[in-house]
C-alpha cells in the first residue's frame, strides 16, 4: 500500500511541476496530472538509467521519493507533454 501512495505522490508532484515549467497550456485535471507524472517518472527513470546509469533515475522508475527521482520524473513528464503535443497537433 505504501508503494501505491508513493507513486501517487510522486506522480502528483512531477506532473504538477512539469505542467508548471512547460510553456503553453496543458488541459486536464488532477487525475491527468497524476497519470502524467507517473508515466513521466517511469519514462524519465528509464531514460536516465539508460543514458546516465544514475541511481536517482532508477529511483524515479520505481516510485521513490527523493530530489533526484522527482527531477527525472519531471523531465520525463515534460518530454511526454512535448510528444503528446506532436501527436495531437492538428494540420493547419
Amino acid at each position: 500500500m505504501g508503494n501505491i501512495i508513493a507513486w501517487l505522490v510522486l506522480g502528483l508532484i512531477a506532473g504538477a511541476l512539469a505542467k508548471l515549467f512547460y510553456p503553453g497550456t496543458q488541459g486536464g485535471g488532477i487525475l491527468s496530472t497524476i497519470i502524467l507524472g507517473i508515466l513521466g517518472a517511469v519514462f524519465g527513470g528509464y531514460l536516465g538509467q539508460l543514458l546516465l546509469g544514475s541511481s536517482a533515475a532508477a529511483g524515479a522508475s520505481v516510485g521513490a521519493l527523493s530530489l533526484g527521482s522527482i527531477l527525472f520524473a519531471v523531465i520525463g513528464a515534460m518530454i511526454l507533454i512535448f510528444l503528446w503535443g506532436l501527436v495531437t497537433r492538428r494540420a493547419a
